[in-house]
Formats: C-alpha cells, structure tokens, sequence
C-alpha cells in the first residue's frame, strides 16, 4: 500500500518541478502501476490540469503529451496510418479498456518498465523524448538515462520514412508479454526493439548489414540479454526473439 499525506494538482511545469525535487514527493500519471507499490509519499503532484493530454500531428512529427491516454494512441487515425497499425498492436492486449482509458503515454515511457510494450513499439521508431529542463533527448538514449526528478512533457515521433511490424508473445491475450519485438526499417536499414527480456527494452540495429530475416533474427537474439522470471526462462525468450524477428522481418520484406 502507499500512502499519500498531501495532494497537489500543479498549476505550471515550473511548480511540479519544484515539488518534484525533494526525494519524498512523486509525479502522478495515470497512477495505475505507482499505487501498486508501497512506502510514504509526502506530496502526490498532479499534472492532469497542464494541458498534456494531447496528440498533434504535423507533416515533420507527432507530438504526444505526457497525460495522453493509451486508448488515445490506440486509436489514433493518423498515427496508426504512419507506423501500419503497430502501435496499436502494441497497445491494444495491454489489460482491458478501461485501464487503457486511464494509463498515461508519460507514466509508460517514464517508468522504462521491463514489460512495457509502449517502450518497445516506439524505440523502434524515430523517437525523442521532451524533458523540461534538459529538453529534447533521444529516446534511445533516455531509456538508459540514470532516473532523476526532471518531468516528461511529451514524447515526439518523427515521420522519418520507415515501415514497422510488432509482435508479442503472452501467456494470456491481457497478461503482461514474455517477449515484446517491434522490427522497423528506416532509410533502408533494419533495427530491432526487443522488450520483456524481462528488463527494459533495448535497440538492436543491424550493423552487421545482415543477408536474410532469419540471419537478422539470430543476429539480434545473440546481441540481447534475457534472464527468467515467473512468466518464462532465459533460453525461451531467447528462442522467442529469434522466432518473433524473423516473423517481422518477413512480413516488413512484403512491404
């Protein structure tokens, strides 16, 4: 159980901030995974009222805002349109509905959790992260960031040309995935992001300028880490990278 001794709904970026700095204080999201935990927490700062919960599209990027909704990019026409449904393959077996209606793109991304099919689906894109005091920093090179007390104000998609293909492996349709894989290609050259290793995804690209998708396949599973939890072992999930990169990679060839 957690328990909250005050609440704030920020007024500003600059007053969450603030709040946000002193270790016993938390930024609410979506406050789905976070009251899954335990301990004190002195103030809850609430961000709902700063105008986040958008997504904006222009003919460089998609702009998302930390509060917007994961039904948001769901069903989001346009995005959907640019990355051929894979996001919302991404998102859509994540629970129920009714979580989706209220877990945050912002708490997904922030938390860099090992389960995340968020994560995973758009490090496989030309993605940025939007922090507000050390701005614009690639997502790629967030996800290893040492955790600190900056907000995330928004993530950013580039329309970077690329096609894109995701797939998971679960247990059930609505449990959290044994493996995660989004395969995109991007001026021409392959990358892989692998989730649920079980740790935080990570990006594989294709230095090696491989010749075939299986080739491609054991590539990545070779360069990706797993280890075993409750939900599978280390030498299944490797199995299931090569099986799920593969299957991408193939289907991104008939695009």
């Amino acid at each position: 159980m957690i328990n909250i001794q005050k609440y704030v709904r920020a007024e500003s970026l600059e007053q969450a901030w603030t709040l946000n700095q002193s270790r016993t204080n938390r930024i609410l999201g979506g406050m789905l995974w976070l009251r899954l935990g335990s301990g004190n927490v002195n103030t809850a700062i609430d961000l709902s009222g700063l105008g986040l919960d958008y997504i904006e599209e222009t003919e460089e990027e998609f702009s998302i805002g930390a509060m917007a909704k994961l039904r948001d990019i769901e069903k989001h026409e346009g995005l959907n349109s640019y990355t051929d449904n894979a996001v919302e393959n991404a998102v859509k077996d994540i629970v129920g509905v009714q979580f989706r209606n209220m877990a945050t793109v912002g708490g997904s991304i922030w938390g860099r959790f090992g389960f995340s099919d968020v994560l995973t689906v758009f490090l496989a894109l030309d993605s940025y992260v939007e922090l507000y005091k050390r701005g614009i920093v690639p997502l790629s090179e967030f996800v290893n960031m040492k955790r600190d007390n900056d907000i995330l104000v928004r993530l950013i998609v580039k329309k970077t040309p690329c096609d894109i293909v995701y797939k998971s492996m679960r247990n059930q349709r609505t449990d959290f995935p044994v493996i995660a894989c989004a395969v995109s290609r991007i001026n021409g050259k392959l990358c892989a992001s692998i989730g649920a290793r079980p740790g935080k995804a990570m990006l594989v690209k294709d230095e090696k300028g491989t010749d075939s998708p299986k080739d491609f396949a054991e590539y990545v599973a070779e360069n990706v880490p797993t280890g075993s939890n409750s939900r599978a072992g280390a030498e299944y999930r490797t199995h299931l990278i090569k099986v799920l990169t593969e299957r991408c990679a193939l289907e991104l060839g008939g695009k």
